[in-house]
């Protein structure tokens, strides 16, 4: 590990502060220190904003919710609002790690973190995230766990949070502060493809930090929930997942919110798979028909064809578990 400074701040204007002058905001550190002990990321400077009052998950006027960035995952998964509300977002975030992890990680470490793929983490290994320009292994090595929506010539790495589907599925806001004030960023302009500049993740600005994620109110009643599919039962990342929220009234879907992850490099709503759904009456083959939309796009890769089928198999398994047909 290199040597680096750290300081640990009591409060937003302290933290913006010293994220001005460069350095790197960390509360739970269960994914930073990680890439710090494998060389990956190399900070100069560590800001602990552990301290900062954005611990709260409340109710919004417009009764959607909004979670503070520095509420651990554990805290938020057990919350009874996030729970009988948007089920989809706890049972997302009590499938993403050990109770241990969850009980340290943040909500908004969780949604920076970085991909899992082992080139990335391997520093010998070419990887224009971590270093541009350097090529990607990934391309031409095993790619077997890798994205097949929303790749480049670049970069074909996957977005590994859970509840970062959850949020992309349910259309939530991430609220930042910066040197220039507040602003608020949808969240499917948060996380970025990679294009030509896979080493560019996020939409923030130099010394901006993440104070909350809101998911907005939608139409009630509403059902949801959260599917993943893994190599093993234990904590795994997943090979591809689906988030699925559907508000059905009078026997007929008004509303429907589809997203998928362990397939795309950010988490990837499927606005097809949506359109299909909504204004129709749930049905066993409703499902099949709007779950072959899913993969639309897809790029896979010589050891990943197998995820395109896989995942139009668990969006439609997660829409019929939702729709109440299983």
């Amino acid at each position: 590990m290199y040597p680096f400074s750290f300081t640990k701040v009591s409060d937003t204007r302290g933290a913006l502060a010293a994220g001005r002058r460069g350095g790197r905001y960390i509360a739970g550190g269960t994914a930073l220190v990680d890439l710090m002990r494998e060389t990956v990321e190399r900070p100069e400077t560590l800001v602990d904003i552990s301290a900062l009052p954005l611990r709260e998950v409340t109710v919004t006027e417009r009764g959607g919710l909004r979670i503070g960035a520095l509420v651990r995952m554990a805290e938020a998964a057990a919350h009874p609002k996030v729970r009988t509300t948007y089920p989809v977002i706890s049972q997302a975030l009590e499938l993403s790690a050990s109770a241990q992890l969850r009980n340290m990680a943040t909500i908004g470490g969780n949604i920076m973190q970085r991909t899992r793929c082992t080139y990335f983490r391997d520093v010998t290994a070419a990887c224009n995230k971590r270093e541009p320009g350097s090529g990607c292994a990934a391309l031409e090595g095993f790619n077997r766990t890798h994205a097949i929506l929303g790749t480049s010539n670049d970069c074909v790495a996957t977005h590994p949070s859970d509840v970062a589907v959850a949020f992309a599925a349910l259309d939530a806001t991430v609220h930042l502060l910066g040197p220039a004030g507040e602003r608020k960023v949808a969240f499917a302009d948060f996380l970025l493809q990679p294009r030509s500049t896979p080493n560019r993740e996020q939409a923030l600005r130099k010394g901006e930090l993440i104070t909350a994620v809101e998911i907005p109110a939608h139409p009630r009643p509403l059902k949801s929930g959260y599917l993943k599919v893994r190599d093993r039962q234990s904590y795994e990342f997943a090979l591809t997942s689906a988030a699925v929220a559907l508000h059905i009234r009078g026997g007929v879907i008004r509303e429907a919110k589809v997203a998928a992850g362990g397939v795309g490099t950010v988490p990837w709503k499927l606005p097809a798979v949506e359109r299909h759904l909504i204004g129709e009456r749930p049905s066993k083959a409703l499902w099949t028909q709007a779950a072959e939309q899913a993969a639309d796009g897809a790029r896979p890769l010589e050891h990943n064809r197998f995820k395109t089928e896989l995942l139009k198999r668990t969006v439609e398994r997660q829409l019929r578990i939702v729709g109440g047909s299983e």
